[in-house]
């Protein structure tokens, strides 16, 4: 048996948040972890009701609320990690084609790649797929690995994670993931996912201060990394 937990980053995601927990393949999951990162609706309640366990992290990131769950499970950490956002853009029902490389011992990290999967038109906005372009484009330059995407959606065994010792705490959460990852030589897969429009507004990608904070992180920490 392989113990796979999930997280899920959530800010005011009351519309979105049952549908996507609905859809989790629960046969394949011990513990789905909702962290809430400072929301303002039902957003904790609904996941309660849904059987996520929840943490609170009043620290806007989308690193800090990951890094919140993390240490939730550190007590009894599983074998898998799952990240997913709570927008219902991601389909919760292709977890077994993130957790399924790594069963196999192909893989320690895998990446939903949107690029490479089916997608609903206008479900990535420019802005990322611009920044998702050169963000890959940078990583197979500075470091030999090909992925096309960025994607939210992926799995990581817990002792890689762990080895990585994240420390973003805003937008650089997964490119510093797969930057650590390169530079350790984690074995790695890209899967195609599919994506579709989310349910409301993005924190980031829909505001110009999320796209350009994102957009400005992910080049300091390529430039940060690359320069040590």
């Amino acid at each position: 048996m392989h113990n796979v937990d999930v997280i899920i980053p959530a800010l005011n995601e009351e519309a979105a948040l049952p549908c996507v927990l609905r859809e989790i393949p629960r046969p394949l999951v011990r513990r789905v972890i909702v962290a809430d990162n400072g929301s303002t609706d039902r957003t904790a309640a609904l996941a309660l009701e849904n059987g996520a366990e929840v943490v609170y992290e009043a620290e806007r990131g989308y690193g800090a609320a990951c890094l919140k769950a993390l240490c939730h499970l550190s007590d009894d950490p599983p074998e898998i990690v799952v990240f997913l956002d709570g927008d219902y853009s991601d389909h919760p029902s292709e977890l077994d084609f993130l957790i399924g490389p790594i069963f196999a011992g192909d893989a320690d990290l895998v990446i939903g790649s949107r690029a490479r999967g089916q997608r609903e038109r206008g479900a990535l906005s420019p802005q990322q797929r611009v920044g998702n372009a050169i963000a890959c484009t940078a990583l197979r330059l500075l470091y030999g690995v090909r992925y096309s995407d960025l994607g939210p959606f992926r799995a990581i065994r817990w002792q890689t994670l762990q080895a990585l010792h994240m420390e973003d705490r805003n937008y650089g959460w997964t490119v510093e993931m797969q930057i650590k990852a390169a530079r350790r030589g984690v074995p790695y897969r890209e899967v195609p996912v599919s994506y579709r429009q989310r349910i409301g507004v993005s924190k980031v990608s829909g505001t110009l201060r999320g796209s350009f904070g994102a957009g400005a992180k992910i080049l300091w920490l390529l430039g940060r990394y690359a320069w040590s």
